[in-house]
């Protein structure tokens, strides 16, 4: 009779079976495969990371090896990178060399990805490019009707980006019309704009800094790009430290933890301190309870609280304007921002306080009165914030059951929402905690 295991191995196999539930490895699929064999044949080794898609994260690459702090992750060989070199070394180089003005980095690599896809089988990169996404979640990719749901400060970069992405392809135009001698097909067929959003994104979303030479071929923008297969699958969190750079000794591309990865577990690593709005912008996404996030107060929302009558009101936006304290003005996980109380502060300056402005800046208490009505300010602020995400949370759940065209991109905004919606209500209990103490 076999021996029972007890309670703990019974806890601990659960455990270990929900953790496999979590994931599912992705490594036997055909494309991961050969993707694995094409980076081999140009010398990366690797033997602990695989790819997999996780219930939270989508698609990642976990451990089969347990990561301590200072481990390397991964380390990926110059000639698996895809930078400004392998495009002037490909046909496209020529026609790069000769026209004027100079292409910018930017452009002469989105346009060898569209290149790229475009020659299919006999692409060189066809097993990097068959891992790629066929589509992304940038602002620049998002219906109108979903962009408006977005936070105010958002919405207006998320128009700055694809203005910017459309200026970029007219922009381009008559220089993908100087390749035609290349492609049987008609250039203007082939570099549409639906192209290069694809091309765009996949540079803005998928590249890591790498710092290349300025040269005379192409424009003075800095040359910074670098696509990196296979290594472009580890997932950003907010709650990892990694050391990434290029090392000039391996000529390799290397990244190493700072934090301890357990075995099978989703390997990590970090964009930077980004705010999940930022997230959204320049990558797609957002990560759940983000240490950075913020929620932005617009000057338009700000100034609605202060009535047009008071005769100081205008030379107290100018002050604020000329010490950049209109922008950037947050609601935070610790409660409103010294910017925004600061702001406040000097809006709800008395006449008679007025003189004091400097003051104020530096973090003086000018009276009882003005501290208090800054506060009863900021919390009128958050809770009409608070309203305003709540009623575009329904609108977003309304459209979910009747739309069915936005309800892809519908949950990124409904994730950023949400995630809004915990930091103002813990910002308002902060500020009334804060009410309490001063009364």
């Amino acid at each position: 009779m076999r021996k029972s295991r007890g309670r703990t191995s019974r806890k601990r196999r659960r455990k270990h079976l929900q953790s496999f539930m979590d994931r599912v490895n992705c490594s036997h699929k055909l494309e991961y495969i050969k993707l694995r064999k094409w980076l081999k044949d140009r010398g990366f080794e690797d033997s602990h990371l695989r790819p997999a898609e996780f219930w939270d994260t989508g698609r990642g690459l976990m451990t089969t090896k347990t990561l301590q702090a200072g481990d390397l992750i991964i380390s990926l060989p110059e000639k698996c990178l895809l930078t400004t070199d392998t495009v002037l070394s490909s046909c496209l180089g020529e026609y790069i060399m000769k026209w004027r003005p100079p292409v910018s980095p930017l452009t002469a690599l989105c346009t060898f990805l569209i290149a790229e896809k475009h020659a299919g089988e006999k692409s060189l990169w066809k097993p990097y490019l068959d891992v790629l996404p066929k589509t992304y979640s940038c602002p620049v990719c998002l219906e109108h009707d979903v962009v408006s749901l977005l936070p105010e400060p958002l919405q207006k970069k998320a128009q700055e980006q694809r203005t910017m992405v459309h200026e970029l392809y007219m922009s381009s135009k008559a220089f993908f019309s100087s390749l035609q001698p290349l492609f049987a097909e008609n250039t203007e067929t082939i570099f549409n704009y639906s192209a290069l959003e694809w091309a765009w994104c996949t540079i803005n979303t998928r590249t890591i800094y790498m710092k290349h030479s300025q040269r005379k071929c192409f424009s003075l923008e800095p040359d910074v790009y670098a696509l990196a297969p296979y290594l472009d699958l580890l997932n950003h969190s907010p709650n990892v430290q990694v050391k990434a750079a290029f090392n000039d000794q391996t000529r390799s591309y290397e990244i190493r933890t700072n934090s301890l990865c357990k075995k099978y577990e989703e390997v990590f690593i970090c964009y930077g301190p980004h705010d999940n709005q930022q997230l959204l912008l320049e990558y797609g996404f957002v990560a759940m309870d983000n240490p950075h996030s913020s929620v932005y107060v617009s000057s338009a929302t700000l100034l609605k609280y202060f009535p047009p009558l008071d005769k100081q009101r205008n030379a107290k936006v100018s002050i604020l304007k000329d010490h950049d304290l209109l922008e950037n003005l947050t609601f935070g996980w610790d409660g409103p921002s010294w910017r925004l109380l600061t702001a406040l502060k000097v809006l709800s300056l008395g006449a008679d306080e007025f003189t004091c402005w400097r003051r104020t800046l530096l973090g003086d208490v000018i009276s009882s009165r003005n501290e208090q009505q800054a506060l009863n300010i900021t919390a009128k602020i958050c809770h009409f914030l608070i309203e305003e995400t709540q009623h575009i949370l329904l609108q977003i759940s309304q459209l979910k059951r009747n739309n069915e065209n936005l309800k892809k991109h519908l949950p990124l905004v409904e994730a950023l929402r949400l995630e809004d919606l915990k930091i103002l209500e813990k910002s308002a209990e902060i500020l009334c905690n804060l009410n309490m103490a001063t009364n």
